[in-house]
């Protein structure tokens, strides 16, 4: 079963429990995905006369991509190829991230800077068909921008989402999903300045989400951020949910410079 949008067209709800692998920030690293995903017991085959990716796991695991699938890395569109054959078949739920919206945005003829990884992107997809490219553009537009599990005790967003807003929906919620809140300022490298919405956490659902590249993923408050930062050199996190392990391969090389040092966080008491 595919992913299962609520009426509001951006929200999926689910009694699904689980349990469920949340993978971290993927930015094109397709063969560390690979890897990760081998690492989680899911067998991923290629059926060369179907054009598509057959996934399975034995105990029936569920993947969750906290989004940024695309950008930066070498093999964004083979990614999609994996992410949207998942999802199709139900084994996997995926939200948006910053980079795919503007993916999205950038494949339906809006005006957006293609820079920060996008530019690698389109070049990549410009090998592909334009079939291929209409799911691509289709798929981006069905991705919520956050995602209710195991009825409300689990949230999967791409920058985080405080308690009081989750299942909710509006601009504000949607961008807050996608960039996390910021105090309007930039610093000196010209880069939004970011508040720290999970040291002030006190919801009871657990929140997932990265965005922000961490070195080490660190339990805030029931929160976790699990983007180490693949593309940049670190490795590819996935937490296991309900049993909070952490499974991470390292990235094969690095293939991007992060605008910013990776963020310390150190675990709440």
């Amino acid at each position: 079963m595919a992913q299962i949008k609520d009426l509001s067209g951006y929200l999926i709800k689910t009694a699904e429990r689980g349990p469920f692998d949340i993978i971290g920030d993927v930015h094109g690293c397709f063969d560390e995905l690979l890897e990760l995903l081998k690492k989680l017991n899911y067998s991923v085959s290629y059926e060369k006369t179907e054009q598509a990716f057959n996934v399975t796991h034995p105990l029936q695991h569920k993947a969750v991509f906290v989004g940024d699938l695309v950008d930066r890395g070498p093999k964004s569109p083979e990614v999609l190829h994996l992410v949207m054959d998942m999802v199709a078949a139900g084994i996997a739920f995926c939200v948006s991230g910053n980079h795919d919206d503007k993916l999205y945005r950038k494949l339906m003829g809006r005006n957006v800077q293609v820079r920060h990884g996008l530019e690698l992107t389109m070049e990549q997809l410009g090998h592909c068909s334009a079939a291929f490219v209409r799911r691509v553009r289709d798929f981006l537009e069905t991705l919520p921008h956050h995602i209710l599990l195991d009825d409300g005790r689990l949230v999967v967003a791409h920058a985080g989402l405080a308690e009081h807003l989750h299942g909710r929906h509006s601009r504000t919620v949607r961008d807050l999903c996608l960039y996390g809140p910021t105090t309007g300022e930039v610093d000196q490298l010209g880069l939004p300045v970011r508040l720290d919405w999970a040291a002030n956490y006190t919801g009871h659902a657990i929140v997932v989400y990265g965005h922000t590249p961490v070195h080490e993923p660190a339990w805030r408050n029931n929160t976790i951020n699990i983007d180490t930062g693949c593309v940049f050199g670190g490795r590819l996190t996935a937490l296991t949910y309900p049993d909070h392990i952490l499974t991470a391969v390292p990235a094969h090389q690095t293939y991007a410079t992060p605008a910013r040092p990776f963020v310390e966080h150190k675990a709440s008491a």
